[in-house]
């Protein structure tokens, strides 16, 4: 079954009924293939977000590396584990993308400042692109995908300050040489992050519609780091799954007694 290509001018139509507002900071998370089919493609949906956000909003979007073993350039690296709007973003023309495998990238006034420099090793905190968009009260935007993308739940995480950590390693180049950097991280399998979305629901955080074809949650930074740490305080292991269900939680949870 077919289905009509979406225009740029009806995309940024549904984004405005959405909630985007003109001077936005956007963090977009996106499956294209569950919006299109689109007119311009994965261009075509970055023209309507950047429309929707207009020249005073600035649109953002996570830009990491899928490569742990070789050092991130970031004009060069792909993100392509982010998707092929994500991946297409940063390599636009004034788009900026932050020097590091933790990459976020960035088009807009606030641009310079989300994509300033950021610790390695602590990626989703709160000096970190989402923790910047936290701080200058941005939106988030799930486009085609649920909450088990969304890293500024991990800025929820870090903040509340919970203990659990994941052993991690990256290539970084230091003094011209490539070095290993290990490091341990807040992390785990992410699934139950679609916890948010009923919590968020419960508490009339977030906003649903349709954008292309897809289903689209829209909601403050700040909602969710608020909603979230809520929760941690009450149960601090929530996003975990029980012992034997999946290796990161396993790893996750063994540090909280290792």
């Amino acid at each position: 079954m077919s289905y009509k290509p979406f225009s740029q001018q009806k995309l940024r139509q549904q984004l405005r009924e959405l909630g985007v507002i003109s001077g936005d900071i956007l963090l977009v998370h996106c499956a294209f293939s569950k919006v299109a089919p689109v007119e311009g493609g994965p261009l075509g949906l970055i023209a309507a977000l950047q429309a929707a956000v207009g020249s005073e909003g600035t649109l953002v979007m996570p830009s990491m590396t899928d490569d742990d073993e070789h050092p991130f350039d970031p004009e060069q690296t792909p993100c392509l584990g982010m998707g092929v709007v994500a991946n297409t973003f940063w390599q636009q023309p004034d788009v900026l993308r932050s020097d590091s495998p933790h990459a976020f990238a960035a088009k807009g006034p606030q641009a310079h400042f989300i994509t300033a420099p950021h610790p390695i090793d602590v990626p989703h905190g709160l000096d970190s692109p989402v923790g910047r968009v936290y701080e200058r009260n941005g939106q988030v935007l799930l486009l085609g995908v649920g909450h088990g993308t969304n890293t500024t739940i991990h800025l929820a995480e870090s903040l509340a300050g919970v203990r659990y950590r994941r052993q991690k390693y990256l290539h970084i180049l230091k003094a011209g040489q490539v070095t290993r950097c290990d490091y341990a991280e807040i992390d785990h399998c992410c699934e139950r992050f679609n916890l948010v979305d009923g919590w968020l629901e419960a508490d009339n955080l977030q906003r649903r519609r349709s954008v292309g074809y897809a289903e689209a949650r829209l909601m403050q930074a700040r909602d969710v780091v608020k909603v979230v740490m809520a929760h941690i305080k009450n149960d601090e292991t929530v996003f975990l799954h029980p012992f034997g269900v999946d290796e990161e939680c396993d790893e996750a949870r063994a540090s909280l007694t290792g």
